[in-house]
């Protein structure tokens, strides 16, 4: 698939998505306590949605279950919610949210700890994992390439002594949820696709406090660290401008 440039008027479309998803995610933060069920977060998020008038993007795709991705602790991407999943002080959750909007998607996570405590050294995979998203968006204008913003993420990361998740990466999106190109969060400055006015890509740094291996549960989505580390995501639908980057999910 070629990469699709997006015209202003089909970015501010995006940008309506991304609206949405944004208000859905801080809707969910909300509900975030001990003894709520990552079912509960699922519940909110769909009502939400269909307040707003948005269909959800994630349920379905692919046959996955659910409108929202919630992965807890050393889940590190695609946690079904689930009623049996009570949340617990000092808990991390990742929630991850898709929207479509007049055809056009938007997509966002955040990592949200549980509670009032969490260890020192999951608030530092929270704090790095949230600069590195930063640290990549401020790499994107024309000219650019992919590999200025895989390592922009790895230096943030790897100076905290963490490690980037190579098996899922980002990607292109648009009036489809996956588009080309992929959005690796490593690589070399210089290298890779040279980004062009009108590209949209999902920037979505997954870093693991131990190794960087994955895995994938018997469910067919839920992926794991094999080292059974903490694991934090957060995620932003970025739109290439002549300027530089306009975050649409914010």
């Amino acid at each position: 698939m070629a990469v699709i440039l997006k015209s202003a008027r089909e970015v501010e479309h995006m940008r309506r998505a991304g609206k949405v998803v944004r208000q859905v995610l801080d809707h969910v933060r909300d509900q975030v306590r001990p003894g709520a069920t990552t079912q509960d977060l699922e519940n909110a998020a769909e009502a939400m949605l269909k307040d707003l008038g948005a269909k959800a993007a994630f349920k379905g795709y692919h046959g996955f279950p659910c409108v929202l991705c919630t992965s807890v602790n050393s889940e590190v991407v695609h946690g079904i919610p689930s009623k049996a999943r009570i949340l617990k002080e000092g808990d991390i959750v990742s929630i991850d949210c898709g929207a479509i909007v007049d055809g056009f998607y938007g997509d966002a996570a955040i990592t949200v700890p549980v509670g009032e405590k969490i260890d020192h050294k999951t608030q530092r995979l929270l704090d790095a994992t949230q600069a590195s998203l930063r640290a990549a968006i401020e790499t994107v204008k024309p000219g650019a390439t992919l590999g200025d913003i895989g390592a922009a993420v790895q230096a943030v990361v790897e100076a905290e002594g963490f490690s980037v998740v190579r098996d899922f990466v980002g990607h292109g999106i648009g009036t489809r949820m996956h588009e080309d190109p992929q959005v690796p969060n490593y690589g070399e400055r210089g290298r890779g696709m040279k980004l062009r006015e009108g590209m949209v890509l999902a920037i979505e740094p997954m870093v693991n406090a131990g190794k960087p291996g994955v895995e994938v549960l018997k469910d067919g989505w839920t992926a794991v660290t094999e080292d059974g580390s903490m694991s934090a995501h957060f995620e932003h639908t970025v739109a290439v401008t002549a300027t530089g980057a306009m975050i649409l999910t914010e």
